[in-house]
């Protein structure tokens, strides 16, 4: 069994692959957020895709978006908080770090994303760099 890539602990068969087959939904905004991190790792981007919004889904920056993520390799993801964003909740951000070697330097995303939740479903829909 693989450690999760999202740093939760728990193997990925335990943790965001059946998130990520659509096997099951992210219960929480932070569900989804360590899924799209392994999404990101892995360079599933149609999962990357669906879990976005659809009113702020980058859908023209689709291939970019792919190229990149598959140019990188990632480290690791801290998430520093979680506001809301629970399975009774229909909000919630999450505050990460997300690190990676781009070009032999170690760079990070440091973001608070905000999700939202329609029709039992968590989306991301936007970020704020930190």
């Amino acid at each position: 069994m693989t450690n999760c890539y999202c740093g939760s602990g728990k193997s990925f068969e335990d943790c965001c692959q059946p998130i990520l087959t659509g096997k099951q939904s992210a219960s929480t905004a932070e569900a989804l957020m360590r899924s799209r991190y392994s999404a990101y790792v892995l360079a599933d981007i149609n999962y990357l895709m669906n879990s976005h919004h659809p009113s702020t889904r980058p859908t023209k920056e689709r291939k970019d978006i792919l190229r990149w993520t598959k140019s990188v390799q990632w480290i690791k993801l801290e998430v520093k908080n979680s506001i809301a964003g629970t399975e009774n909740d229909t909000e919630g951000w999450v505050v990460f770090i997300a690190y990676f070697s781009e070009g032999g330097k170690i760079e990070t995303i440091h973001e608070n994303s905000r999700f939202v939740k329609e029709n039992g479903k968590w989306y991301y829909i936007s970020g704020q760099h930190q």
